[in-house]
């Protein structure tokens, strides 16, 4: 079975894991899921990851951040799909959940959250928003 969407099914996991109450899951690597963890961790919602193995063998190790026994993450929504892009200028990046969440956004300076995308002065493809 081919995955369609490896970023979709990254969200899925992390919120499947806050649900199920684990410390710690596993998945197959990208570089882009490996800096969409890094935007995650920079913004305080996950605790730390890390990427080992080689080559087409890597994997992603991602540990789940909880306060008061309730997962930091309490929403993930998945905004660019395959088959339906969604882009938005450095004017138009949204604010989510009243500027209590974040956007995620692939912009041609790399993998980075809606506030800093508008502090460079930059849009791109708004990948996630995480509340």
């Amino acid at each position: 079975m081919s995955m369609q969407d490896p970023i979709a099914d990254m969200l899925t996991r992390i919120r499947n894991a806050g649900s199920a109450g684990l410390k710690k899951i596993v998945m197959p690597s990208s570089n882009e899921k490996a800096a969409i963890a890094a935007v995650l961790k920079e913004e305080g919602y996950i605790g730390d990851f890390a990427v080992s193995g080689e080559g087409a063998k890597r994997t992603l190790g991602i540990e789940i951040k909880y306060y008061g026994g309730k997962p930091v993450i309490a929403g993930l929504e998945r905004v660019s799909k395959p088959s339906c892009r969604v882009h938005c200028g450095c004017a138009e990046i949204p604010r989510v959940r009243n500027g209590l969440g974040i956007v995620v956004l692939s912009t041609p300076k790399g993998i980075i959250s809606g506030r800093k995308a508008k502090a460079e002065n930059v849009g791109g493809e708004i990948i996630c928003y995480v509340w």
